[in-house]
């Protein structure tokens, strides 16, 4: 039967539960729960909680303070919860020509032979020597439950079934679902797991190659109207890169106040399954190379507002307003490029292979900072910048 995957975890939330109600502790890239295990430990529980949230490897191998024992891994190994992608994964990951063998954890053998490579292979977790913790697919429902365990492990949705009525009808609460739904999962099951299951599937599919295919045709024909009726190109150019400029803007706040507004989320069925369709599935399924553009019907919807908008504030001047708008549709398919690239490609630039490590740490560190997926500017001004390490260059 086809094990079940624990999920991964963000650092942020394996670092919060360092108390006696919940203590998680790592040793490399595995989590363990070991809240239960606090009052039967021989050094007491102090021992523990004050590296409750940390990796205890070091300390498990000390000598001089106590050197465990096979046993005490055991307990561990019958523990573990999750996977938390390490600074070293990361770092691979952000520098690999296909960081979806890598993450989400574990990695198949390619990506563990890429981990080892760049010696980042201390405690890489296998699809095999795990125990199994989490729904992947149906033949996982008929497994025999173990009550006493079974209360503390999550069951969220099966990949093998559409998703889309699994949230609608899955009853969860808020703060379950926000933690689920931030645990990147990867669908072994072919391109995408099923979302609709009937004939909407495709329209919720896209290429990245469908955004310039469909987008810059009309945004250089508008912007050349525009340009016609702009008294001078240094006019035109200057309204435009403003619509760019603004672009900038508008995907920090789309992404931090619309995609997660998680702690204003409506606790019901309605906001939840919305949230999962706009971007919960995408931090849910983060490899999932068809769900990481925006279709062109979606795209329509949620930038009339914005047409609008445009010819509201410039409202003195059809081709001004305009021609900002075409700047900033312009920079809504760089931004959208960018995300693709950034989950499945590798381009020799720092820039981007900033940019890449920036938005992967969103993903597995933090989803709570980190919004600009273009650009970092706006987190800096908002104050919900990531702390990052020393830039990844580009090999």
């Amino acid at each position: 039967m086809p094990s079940r995957i624990p999920p991964n975890l963000t650092s942020k939330e394996v670092a919060l539960n360092n108390s006696s109600k919940s203590c998680w502790v790592t040793i490399g890239s595995k989590v363990y729960d070991v809240t239960e295990f606090l009052d039967a430990h021989p050094g007491g529980g102090e021992l523990i909680l004050e590296h409750g949230g940390k990796d205890v490897r070091n300390i498990m191998q000390d000598e001089i303070s106590h050197a465990h024992s096979e046993e005490a891994y055991d307990v561990l190994d019958d523990n573990l919860i999750g996977f938390v992608a390490t600074d070293p994964v990361l770092k691979t990951a952000v520098e690999s020509d296909r960081p979806q063998d890598i993450l989400p954890l574990p990695p198949n053998e390619t990506g563990a032979e890429e981990l080892r490579a760049n010696d980042a292979a201390d405690s890489i977790p296998t699809h095999t020597a795990i125990e199994t913790t989490c729904m992947r697919n149906t033949e996982d429902l008929l497994r025999d439950t173990d009550a006493p365990k079974d209360h503390r492990k999550p069951k969220f949705l099966d990949l093998d079934k559409p998703l889309l009525m699994q949230v609608w009808n899955g009853n969860f609460n808020k703060d379950f679902y926000l933690k689920e739904v931030h645990r990147g999962q990867s669908y072994k099951g072919g391109e995408s797991a099923p979302l609709f299951g009937n004939f909407l599937e495709p329209l919720s599919k896209t290429a990245w190659w469908v955004i310039p295919l469909v987008w810059w045709p009309q945004v250089a024909w508008v912007s050349w109207i525009t340009y016609e009726g702009i008294p001078s190109g240094f006019q035109f150019t200057a309204y435009w890169l403003t619509g760019l400029f603004l672009w900038t803007l508008v995907e920090y706040v789309m992404h931090r106040g619309l995609f997660h507004v998680d702690k204003y989320l409506p606790d019901n069925r309605v906001g939840i399954t919305a949230h999962f369709l706009l971007h919960g599935i995408h931090h849910y399924l983060p490899m999932d190379r068809y769900r990481l553009v925006m279709p062109p019907t979606l795209f329509v919807v949620l930038a009339a507002p914005f047409y609008e908008l445009a010819h509201t504030v410039f409202y003195w001047d059809w081709y001004v307003a305009t021609a900002v708008f075409c700047g900033g549709i312009f920079g809504y398919t760089l931004y959208d490029c960018t995300h693709y690239f950034i989950h499945h490609k590798q381009i020799p630039l720092d820039y981007f292979s900033q940019l890449k490590s920036y938005h992967i740490k969103h993903h597995w560190t933090d989803y709570e900072n980190g919004f600009g997926v273009t650009s970092r500017f706006w987190d800096r001004v908002f104050g919900t910048e990531l702390a990052m390490s020393k830039p990844v260059k580009a090999s």
